[in-house]
């Protein structure tokens, strides 16, 4: 299957979604600051050390399901919080609230500035699903169905699988491989015949994990190996590199 730059056994392909098929990543690492700062703001003082929307991001939220990320990156400085209930205000002193600020600012990022898919992607997935490949989104965000629908592409994935379904299902998000399985159950396909398309170190050890015929790494911040050394068998700037180019 080299016009698609994927072994020739690949059965279907499993995307991320935000910095992957949308331009929508940069959006949540500043909507995480906002929110970061604000929390460490009020229980630090002035002094405080901000959240890093490069550093911080990668290692401790990218990919991450909502609550995981804020727990992971308030554990990162010696920060426990009760967990609350996703249904928790915004401004409650929670994980969950905290993940729920942070779902308000983000929603108002897209609303004001809209949402952008990857050309090269979108060219990507035509010529996959012009192959007969089977194809999935698989994302950690719960505003996943709305984004697809904004850019009107929710026809591009025969299965999606992200933070409302694996929600619904009890299943862990990334690095946990979990929610790619489910997709490539979903799609009847073998995780041995699925390629895995992440832009998210996290992603990049689910797709390790779960033991995936390949397993693609988009480099959009110049972090190219530290998506090898997470489990890329091969890292590119943009799908157009690997094929269906017009």
């Amino acid at each position: 299957m080299t016009e698609l730059g994927l072994p020739d056994d690949i059965q279907a392909c499993l995307f991320d979604l935000d910095g992957v098929v949308t331009k929508t990543a940069v959006v949540h690492a500043a909507a995480w600051k906002e929110t970061f700062d604000a929390f460490l703001r009020d229980r630090e003082g002035p002094g405080f050390r901000p959240f890093d929307s490069v550093a911080d991001y990668d290692e401790y939220v990218d990919g991450r399901p909502r609550a995981d990320g804020v727990r992971t990156f308030l554990a990162s400085r010696g920060i426990e919080l009760p967990e609350g209930t996703p249904d928790d205000p915004p401004d409650a002193p929670t994980v969950n609230g905290v993940g729920n600020r942070k779902n308000v600012l983000l929603l108002e990022r897209i609303r004001t500035d809209g949402v952008e898919a990857y050309d090269g992607t979108l060219r990507y997935l035509d010529a996959v699903r012009a192959e007969g490949l089977r194809t999935a989104i698989v994302s950690s965000s719960a505003n996943t169905l709305d984004v697809l629908r904004s850019l009107r592409i929710e026809h591009l994935f025969d299965t999606r699988i992200d933070g409302v379904v694996a929600r619904e299902r009890g299943l862990p998000g990334k690095p946990h491989p979990d929610t790619f399985l489910a997709a490539a159950r979903d799609l009847g396909v073998p995780a041995a015949r699925a390629a895995v398309f992440e832009d998210a170190l996290a992603g990049m050890e689910a797709g390790r994990a779960g033991h995936f015929g390949y397993v693609v790494g988009l480099d959009r911040v110049g972090q190219s190996d530290a998506l090898y050394a997470h489990g890329a068998d091969v890292v590119v700037q943009d799908l157009a590199e690997l094929g269906g180019k017009e």
